[in-house]
């Protein structure tokens, strides 16, 4: 390796590390603040938040990594054109070309370590992440009586409380509704009381001063009264259960045989057991309708090659006028059962189909976002080459530009391979077929030192513009 070399590739990694990782704490922040609302009031943990925090990061890495090549690259061939470092490797001889070839090999490296990755590491964080956040998602929200709102959270039980001290613990004018199955309705009622926690968290109790506890008694819903009997109370204890409020994790293996928790091995296997599954199905369904609906066996026109020499336009014509109407509805009756029986086995095929094209999907991902590192940093260094403002402010702009349309393409070619407008491979590999053009565009541009960005050049060409126009009216007319 030249020197030149390990200066260009050591120029390039310090931004590429640091672009990395503010990419990723971006994207941890954007999904933070999508799911803000399922994780605050939960009771969560600390460790819980982490691992959620940890197993979302790795599955963001892929990517993160196209943005961070695309931004260092830009960053790294602006400084060098701002300091006109660039200028001196030209006029030595050193064609762009072959300046870039170090990058091009770290940036296919790159890409090769982001298809490992995604292949080995993401489906493990993907499902530790997504049963993870299923869970939390599902829990119940920390157990947090308000003053004079009806709790319901605790099941079978209805808790008001009039008053709550800033302690957090002393509360007035208490009622309970108690309606646990296999007994008749219970109300408690008291001026003030306790709330206490166990040691175990596992249970919440009411120590209660000065009240009632009124209980019905009897054959509820029948036609003999019950009794209501009254207690009172000078102090009285109410133990609540809070194990429905404990974080419980479900067995991971329910979220296994998911398309984003397999590698390319695991994908291969699935697609093919899912497409045999098609194809029976298919089978299937083609015997039933052509037994039961003789009609699927010719075409649509057979009738007239086998119909009498008669001059028919239409298929009423040989129809005689007395029969029409009984032929008509029978027809409507024939047509309204086949597709009522059809509907749901059309369903469930296109249930089958689109599972199949979610695993297809999920294949071609692991290689579309590995091959984006390329065209990223094959954008970046001769926009960087070209722009020749080093920084962060103009190679942000550019980059966020570029990513954006990236992102664009790349959703809605994905979008278009899950629903089958597409096919998956042409649908996922959309956003990388639309800036390779602009990539070799911009690599022409660079390697002929483009103005492409320069404000002079577009001010000189304004100019010019307006002294023809100048010139074309001052031509006397004859």
């Amino acid at each position: 390796m030249k020197k030149l070399d390990k200066l260009i590739i050591k120029t390039f990694l310090g931004p590429f590390v640091a672009t990395f990782f503010v990419t990723l704490f971006v994207l941890v922040m954007q999904f933070l603040w999508k799911y803000v609302d399922d994780l605050v009031g939960k009771g969560l943990d600390t460790m819980v938040i982490i691992q959620l925090i940890g197993f979302t990061t790795a599955t963001l890495v892929p990517l993160a990594l196209p943005l961070a090549v695309l931004l260092s690259s830009i960053m790294t061939f602006g400084n060098l054109g701002e300091s006109f470092e660039l200028v001196a490797l030209k006029s030595s001889g050193i064609s762009l070309l072959r300046f870039i070839r170090p990058l091009l090999v770290i940036a296919t490296l790159i890409g090769i370590g982001g298809f490992l990755f995604a292949n080995y590491v993401i489906p493990v964080a993907n499902l530790q992440a997504k049963s993870l956040l299923y869970d939390i998602t599902y829990s119940k929200p920390a157990f947090n009586i308000k003053a004079g709102v009806f709790y319901k959270d605790i099941p079978n039980y209805t808790i008001k409380v009039a008053q709550k001290d800033k302690d957090n613990q002393t509360i007035h004018q208490v009622m309970i509704f108690d309606e646990q199955s296999g007994a008749g309705d219970k109300i408690i009622l008291a001026e003030k009381g306790q709330m206490v926690l166990s040691a175990n968290k596992r249970y919440l109790y009411f120590i209660l001063e000065n009240g009632w506890r009124y209980e019905e008694r009897g054959n509820r819903g029948y036609s003999i009264p019950s009794d209501m009997v009254r207690f009172s109370f000078k102090k009285y204890s109410k133990a609540f259960d809070l194990s429905s409020f404990a974080f419980n994790r479900l067995d991971m293996d329910l979220f296994a045989s998911n398309h984003q928790m397999l590698n390319i091995r695991q994908l291969d296997v699935a697609i093919d057991s899912l497409q045999k599954v098609e194809d029976q199905f298919s089978k299937t369904i083609n015997s039933y309708v052509t037994v039961r609906y003789q009609f699927f066996k010719w075409k649509d026109s057979a009738w007239l090659a086998t119909a009498p020499p008669l001059k028919v336009k239409e298929f009423s014509d040989i129809v005689p006028n007395k029969n029409k109407r009984t032929v008509y509805e029978r027809a409507e009756q024939n047509t309204r059962e086949m597709v009522s029986s059809l509907q749901q086995p059309v369903q469930e095929f296109q249930d089958k189909h689109g599972n199949v094209l979610m695993h297809k999907v999920e294949w071609q991902r692991k290689f579309t976002l590995a091959a984006a590192c390329i065209v990223m940093f094959l954008i970046g260094a001769p926009l960087g080459s070209i722009i020749r403002k080093g920084g962060l402010g103009t190679p942000l702009v550019f980059a966020v530009i570029f990513f954006v349309i990236f992102n664009v393409f790349f959703m809605i070619g994905e979008k278009m391979a899950r629903s089958g407008v597409m096919l998956t491979w042409s649908g996922m590999w959309l956003s990388n077929f639309v800036l390779m053009p602009i990539a070799g565009f911009l690599i022409v541009k660079a390697m002929n030192d483009s103005q492409l960005f320069n404000k002079e050049y577009y001010f000189r060409v304004i100019q010019r513009i307006k002294k023809f126009l100048q010139r074309f009216k001052k031509q006397p007319t004859t």
